[in-house]
């Protein structure tokens, strides 16, 4: 079937969608990502247009779709020990908390498809051993979720990971699944994942001494940011560190931090 162009008032009505189901300020000029990802979910429902679409999503009857359309629309880019400084920290963090016998819980906030919980757990479990630590990830899409707790990744993905942890806690793949690597069980399963919309009301996850909100903010306009990081600060201990993206500043945002260094708060 013949689907038509995306038109500038379908266009509007997803900016409004994607606003109002995950607090992203989608930008003008963003018609052919939205019409490419989408394409196949109209072929799939056979619609004839996008406004026919997002009817569909309008229903409550299609939960689902919701969900899929979500996905298909936040942008998930990531991989392993992105912004290495953030890990120096980490590492240095976790040689604290084993010297003064304690356990630390970090979370990744924006897990994506599982490379930056996986980098965290893999520098706690060299530092803390078996002790008692704790990683959670989040993230809105179920999508990405589902290939986090796999663990499954091509070899290109684990370029990033130093070569001595690379060897401990990743498992090359043979025959058919050459090419790919495997995070080793016992580390996967110390990793939790949630399916988590930070921009609405948070469960009761607990206080963390880290907190790794990076490349998120970027998707939302000002109030929507502040609010944000005022709802995960109630989830950081005195004394944590909140991480944000190297192209993120929390300027204007939230005046309660410590600035460390460009990208590293801490809370009072």
């Amino acid at each position: 079937m013949t689907v038509v162009a995306l038109s500038d008032k379908e266009f509007s009505q997803f900016q409004r969608f994607i606003y109002d189901a995950a607090g992203i300020s989608m930008a003008d000029g963003k018609q052919a990502l939205v019409s490419g990802r989408l394409a196949k979910r109209l072929a799939h429902h056979q619609l004839n247009s996008y406004g026919d679409y997002l009817r569909m999503l309008e229903n409550r009857d299609h939960s689902r779709e919701l969900q899929i359309a979500v996905d298909l629309l936040t942008t998930n880019e990531t991989y392993f020990f992105r912004e290495p400084k953030h890990f120096a920290l980490l590492r240095e963090l976790a040689e604290q908390a084993r010297a003064a016998r304690r356990g630390m819980r970090v979370w990744s906030a924006a897990s994506s498809t599982g490379e930056e919980p996986y980098s965290i757990a893999m520098v706690l479990a060299d530092v803390l051993g078996d002790g008692a630590w704790e990683v959670l990830g989040t993230d809105i899409s179920t999508r990405v979720l589902e290939r986090a707790r796999l663990g499954h990744y091509s070899m290109e993905r684990a370029s990033g990971i130093p070569l001595d942890l690379l060897r401990r806690f990743c498992l090359k793949g043979q025959g058919k699944e050459a090419g790919t690597m495997l995070v080793e069980k016992t580390l996967r399963q110390r990793v939790q994942f949630m399916h988590l919309n930070l921009n609405q009301h948070l469960p009761k996850l607990g206080s963390f001494d880290v907190i790794f909100l990076r490349n998120v903010m970027i998707y939302f306009n000002l109030e929507t940011k502040r609010q944000l990081v005022a709802r995960l600060l109630t989830h950081l201990r005195p004394g944590g560190y909140l991480l944000i993206g190297h192209s993120e500043t929390l300027n204007d945002i939230n005046d309660t931090l410590q600035a460390v260094a460009p990208s590293i708060y801490r809370k009072p």
